[in-house]
Order: structure tokens, then C-alpha cells, then sequence
């Protein structure tokens, strides 16, 4: 999956109530422990399979109330056993995030956008939906919204690690994408870059920004300090296409990133998010 050890998860950050700071942290160490097992060192692909396994065995032992292997015991499966009852978290939207790494280890193409978009309501939506829970969010249009956002950051990351994923033959441009482009996957492979290649990023990105812009107005329906962060989120992703676009869409030969001189443009555009009845969705973001 290659997030970053889920690097726009907001890990119990100054914005978040001190309440919500246990189950989420108890969230992010659950994900990022499944993300190293199947993405870190040196294992066989059999192996990460089998870790796997045991790890889904262990979120089945306690989301029944039974005793867990103890592997993971005290830096995962404790805490977010307690947070699971406390908060009543869907064990399901967990086993979706397994679903997600498991298919990692499998499959490293997608035919079209929506295969890749059903990748993504398993790999990144998980996250989004378990925040809304948290905070008492349940109403169909904000779980959609929130969908819309989780999938463009994850769509964001691949097209920002195209110089990482195709020398891992990883490739997550849509292979209809590709073809039309007259792109192949050893051109992403070797990370060729063309006037073709940087027309397929422009698409790409184009598809992430409108998912993100129709998302956005979810941050007016979040009560307090999370409507603010989910702001930063939101802008974190934007700002990232906007260090694509800088680049030219080059992002075959450099990884753009996000650093400390993007804080003060995030931090502006985030207050100047605003509601509207606009139908246009880029004038909400």
C-alpha cells in the first residue's frame, strides 16, 4: 500500500479532543503494523501471507471477546480490544484494511478506475469512515464525502511515488489509463519519462483533485477541532497536486513533498474554506 506508515492518518495531533487520542492511536498501530508485515523487510510473499492470517485470527479472537496470540498482544491487540468495546468501533471497516494488505501481496495492476477505486474503498476509506464513528458522524452523504477524501489522498500518494512504485513493479495508473496515454508499464518501470507519460499524470491528478474538491465540504459538517484538521488533510492532498503541477507532472524522475514552507499556504487556504450552495465543488474547497 505504501502510505507512508499511513502519513495523513491524524495521529493524536493537538487538534484532536484528548477523549478520541486513545482509540485512534489504538487505530493507527493497528494499521501500521498490518502495513509492515506486508510491505517491510525481507519476508517471502508466503510468509507476509501467513503473518497476515494470524493477525486477522487475532482481530477475530478479540473483537469476540477471546484471548489474542500473544505476538501482538500488548502493542496492538490489548489497547484496541478495550477501544473496540469502549467506542463500539465496526470490526468490519478493520477486516477491510486487511482485505486491502492482503491484495498487496497479490496484485500489483488495475485494469480500469474502478477497479482501482474498490482497492481504495478497502486500503483508505476504512480510515475516514472509523474517524466518523468516533466522532457520532453517520449520516450517508457524510460516510460518501468522507470515501471521496480517503480515496483521493490514497490516489494522490500513488501518482506522488510513481518513481518508487514502478521500479517495485508496482503499478497503480489504471492500465486503461496507460493504453491511451500509449504509456507502458516498462516505461513506468524504468521511470521513462515522456510528453505521454506527464499527460497521464495530468488525467490522474485531475481524477484525485475531484474527488478531493467534492469531499471538502464534509469539514462544515465535523464538530469543533476536527473540521479544522480534516481542513489540513484536505489541503495536504491539494497542496501535493499543486507540487505536481510545479514539477510539471515529472513525477516519474522526483517525489514531491510536503514540508515546512507549505504550512503557512495550507494553513491560510484551510481558513478559507467556506460553505456553499455553489453546485460547482471546486468553489467549497
Amino acid at each position: 500500500m505504501s502510505i507512508e506508515h499511513y502519513e495523513n492518518f491524524p495521529v493524536a495531533s493537538w487538534l484532536c479532543p484528548a477523549r478520541l487520542r486513545p482509540p485512534i492511536t489504538a487505530i493507527y498501530h493497528f494499521a501500521r503494523t498490518a502495513d509492515d508485515l506486508a510491505d517491510e523487510g525481507d519476508a517471502s510473499t508466503a510468509q507476509r501471507q501467513a503473518d497476515l492470517r494470524t493477525y486477522r485470527a487475532d482481530l477475530d479472537a478479540i473483537c469476540k471477546g477471546r484471548p489474542c496470540s500473544p505476538r501482538w498482544a500488548a502493542s496492538v491487540f490489548e489497547p484496541l480490544g478495550r477501544m473496540l468495546q469502549a467506542h463500539r468501533l465496526p470490526p468490519s471497516l478493520l477486516h477491510d484494511l486487511l482485505d486491502a494488505f492482503e491484495q498487496d501481496l497479490v496484485q500489483s495492476r488495475y485494469t480500469d478506475r474502478a477497479e482501482l477505486l474498490n482497492y481504495c474503498r478497502r486500503s483508505a476509506n476504512p480510515v475516514g469512515r472509523l474517524l466518523l464513528h468516533l466522532y457520532g458522524v453517520n449520516a450517508p452523504a457524510a460516510l460518501a464525502q468522507s470515501d471521496d477524501i480517503c480515496s483521493a489522498l490514497q490516489l494522490i500518494n500513488f501518482w506522488q511515488d510513481m518513481s518508487r512504485d514502478g521500479p517495485r513493479g508496482r503499478f497503480y495508473a489504471p492500465q486503461q489509463d496507460q493504453a491511451r496515454h500509449g504509456v507502458t508499464e516498462s516505461q513506468l518501470a524504468q521511470c521513462q519519462d515522456s510528453p505521454a507519460s506527464r499527460a497521464l499524470l495530468v488525467e490522474l491528478c485531475a481524477w484525485a483533485e475531484t474527488l478531493m474538491r467534492r469531499g471538502a465540504p464534509l469539514v462544515h459538517q465535523l464538530p469543533g477541532r476536527a473540521g479544522w484538521e480534516l481542513r489540513l488533510v484536505i489541503q495536504g492532498g491539494l497542496r501535493i497536486l499543486e507540487k505536481i503541477r510545479d514539477m510539471n507532472f515529472n513525477t516519474l524522475s522526483a517525489r514531491p513533498a510536503l514540508g515546512a514552507q507549505d504550512l503557512a499556504p495550507m494553513l491560510w487556504k484551510a481558513l478559507c474554506m467556506r460553505p456553499t450552495s455553489s453546485p460547482n465543488p471546486e468553489v467549497a474547497a
